[in-house]
């Protein structure tokens, strides 16, 4: 099995820019304390780089 990565939407997005709601989205997250796993890819670390700043990374 893959290694994943777990990650949680801990600020809202409302006021950000439109690339970073973007992102969240890409991750699979649609409110504020919801929790998913992504596989930890490249593609998915970047995403999580941009909006580290929204997100509880596990």
């Amino acid at each position: 099995m893959s290694n994943t990565i777990k990650v949680t939407l801990i600020k809202s997005t409302n006021a950000r820019l439109k690339t970073h709601k973007a992102c969240v989205r890409g991750l699979g997250l649609r409110r504020i304390n919801h929790t998913v796993e992504v596989i930890d890819t490249p593609e998915n670390r970047g995403m999580i780089n941009k909006v580290h700043y929204l997100l509880k990374v596990d």
